[in-house]
């Protein structure tokens, strides 16, 4: 349940100081506190903007409480439960905010207690485990099978077959507890994968069935037999919360919020899968489940996240800091709606698979969504782990467009900009930046071909895109 209040609906009166006023939780608040029925991974600004809030929405919501994991840090978690799990949204809209609290969240836990969330997890209660894990953690290999040799996937066998500590990744703690869910014979159980990957409910099967395996073949097959993984398309657009964000809803509101979240609001959500012990009913706030989910996952993947990492790269090379402005630059915007023409076209006829996708108003609410300058979305944010954003983003479009003889240069120009960005960037988050920067210490097309190497071996040993990408290098000059 949520409760709302409007900018417009905001008193004159001047706001008392963060010391002096009450803190958000829900002796302050009086919302119902539903059972634990969810376990998630990766407590995070999108998940409490997307996920929280559909249940919340949900006409069964207070049958539907959220267990919520953070992931490397526990700092999230502490301040969440200090306020009992409640957070204030605030639509952000060009008109003004509104604010809601959202209640479904009822336990923010650090992501290393492993004993709680196997606890949680083992409970015949919890349906389902949903992730936001981000498109790095699943460690996947260019085949589509778990990579074992990764550092942190062989440190969590060695600990899961040791028995002599806890694992350190997502991957590793939801296989442990899929575990306990199996010695507590607790039955069937959905994983719904929410990160921004094509086909996420496979990737998600791969990468827990491939540890399982890996670890114990029995666990593995009780997980093929019993645990059900649901693919989605998940989209709304938000941005990291600040300072100024939590002074706003403390004026708005009338009460001190150390965790509100800033979204727009636009909200969408497509599910594909079997939910054997149950779900929330989404629909009531607009989920849609379908049973082909590729052409809505390609559809945001390549529009808005692919659009979203072109104006990354290309537009903190020319200077620019959020979405807004970047798109507001005559040669990004160019270069965006260049690489949506390329996406379009394979995005229609058999693609589409019957889906009414309606790509053109699609387009058009993006640009309408990218230009909302109160939302910061910051470009810095969004550049990081390119190389595994543009496997997703980048590639199949570049790859379709060649398929079918033309040159897919605008797709191509998008992973010309990220090694751009790669070389001149101060800072450059990536799971590969060692390589990375190995990479970028050799010359001409051989630079090209050893950073294509790691989006995509088979592109960089197609020496027409080498050359292809080579030729775009240098597109985005800084602006004047």
């Amino acid at each position: 349940m949520t409760t709302e209040q409007t900018s417009a609906e905001q008193t004159s009166e001047a706001p008392g100081t963060a010391a002096s006023l009450p803190q958000l939780n829900r002796t302050l608040h009086a919302a119902p506190k539903p059972p634990v029925r969810i376990v998630h991974l990766g407590l995070g600004a999108f998940h409490r903007s997307h996920q929280a809030w559909y249940t919340s929405q949900a006409g069964d919501a207070a049958d539907w409480g959220i267990a919520s994991f953070t992931g490397r840090r526990p700092d999230a978690a502490v301040a969440l439960a200090e306020q009992d799990g409640l957070f204030t949204l605030v639509e952000r809209a060009d008109s003004g905010d509104s604010f809601a609290v959202v209640g479904s969240i009822v336990e923010a836990v650090d992501g290393a207690d492993v004993q709680r969330l196997a606890e949680l997890v083992a409970a015949p209660a919890t349906a389902m485990v949903t992730l936001t894990v981000t498109e790095a953690a699943y460690r996947l290999g260019a085949d589509g099978k778990l990579d074992t040799g990764a550092a942190d996937v062989a440190a969590d066998l060695e600990l899961l077959g040791s028995g002599s500590g806890n694992p350190s990744t997502p991957l590793g703690r939801l296989v442990l507890a899929l575990a306990a869910r199996k010695a507590a014979g607790a039955g069937p159980i959905a994983v719904v994968c929410c990160d921004n990957l094509a086909n996420n409910g496979t990737v998600a099967h791969n990468a827990v069935t491939g540890l399982a395996a890996a670890w114990d073949a029995d666990l593995a097959a009780w997980v093929e037999a019993n645990v059900s993984f649901v693919s989605t398309s998940v989209d709304r657009i938000t941005p990291r919360t600040t300072e100024a964000d939590i002074a706003v809803v403390e004026a708005a509101c009338g009460y001190h919020d150390d965790s509100p979240v800033v979204a727009e609001p636009f909200t969408n959500w497509v599910l594909s899968g079997d939910f054997p012990a149950g779900r929330p009913r989404w629909e009531d706030a607009g989920a849609v489940f379908v049973d082909h989910i590729e052409p809505f996952e390609n559809r945001k993947l390549w529009l808005l996240n692919g659009a979203h990492s072109l104006l990354a790269y290309a537009g903190q090379l020319r200077g620019h800091t959020t979405v807004a402005e970047a798109l507001a630059d005559p040669e990004c915007r160019k270069a965006v709606e260049s690489f949506w023409d390329e996406a379009e076209a394979n995005l229609s006829g058999a693609a589409a698979a019957g889906a009414d996708l309606q790509i053109p108003a699609y387009r058009d609410a993006l640009l309408a969504r990218f230009s909302n300058a109160r939302i910061a979305h910051h470009l810095a944010q969004i550049a990081m782990d390119g190389s595994t954003k543009l496997r997703m983003r980048a590639v199949p479009v570049l790859l379709a467009e060649r398929g079918q003889g033309r040159s897919g240069a605008a797709a191509a120009l998008m992973i010309a900009a990220w090694m751009d960005f790669s070389a001149a960037a101060e800072t450059f988050h990536d799971p590969l930046a060692a390589e990375v920067a190995e990479a970028n210490k050799l010359d001409g097309t051989e630079r090209v071909r050893a950073l294509l190497g790691l989006v995509d071996p088979a592109l960089a040993a197609d020496h027409a895109v080498v050359e292809l990408v080579a030729g775009l290098l240098g597109a985005f000059a800084a602006s004047s």
